[in-house]
């Protein structure tokens, strides 16, 4: 047990060694790459990353870390790029997002509408028919219908805070 323990503290004792003489060269590279606060976590990974390597077997130190720190930095943006293209998919932009709420909070007000105003707001509009259509259709003058429409347009403009 004293074996390990010594072979750990050994190995631990490379990577501080490793940190101390490297990181501040690494942090340097990495901002190039990364940002001056995104560096400092790649450097601390990478170090994460070595730690199981002993010290004395990495013959070009500056090339093993800068290797292991730009694969962390690739990954994450593969990951983030991934990231991205799975939300596009998933949830609708802002542009298709708004015309939907837009859609269903019309629905919610013409449900709500008295009867006597929805049959001409949905005839006139949804149904595009002119006011002596309507008129024909249900029975009623077109004045009665030009009152119904105004008074169906004044119901949306209230629920709408207009």
């Amino acid at each position: 047990m004293t074996d390990t323990k010594s072979m750990e503290e050994e190995a631990q004792d490379g990577i501080n060694r490793l940190y101390r003489r490297y990181s501040a060269w690494l942090d340097r590279r990495l901002r190039v790459h990364v940002g001056p606060d995104d560096a400092a976590d790649v450097v601390q990974e990478t170090y994460i990353r070595a730690a199981p390597y002993a010290a004395a077997d990495i013959r070009h130190p500056k090339a093993f870390l800068l290797r292991i720190a730009l694969n962390l930095v690739r990954d994450d943006s593969r990951r983030s790029a991934r990231r991205r293209r799975n939300q596009d998919q998933h949830q609708p932009s802002e542009a298709e997002a708004a015309p939907q709420f837009d859609q269903v909070l019309l629905t919610q007000i013409v449900r709500s509408m008295p009867p006597l105003y929805r049959d001409v707001f949905v005839l006139s509009r949804f149904s595009g028919m002119t006011y002596l259509e309507i008129a024909q259709s249900l029975g009623v003058s077109v004045k009665t219908v030009e009152w119904r429409m105004s008074r169906a347009l004044e119901y949306c403009a209230s629920r709408l805070d207009l």
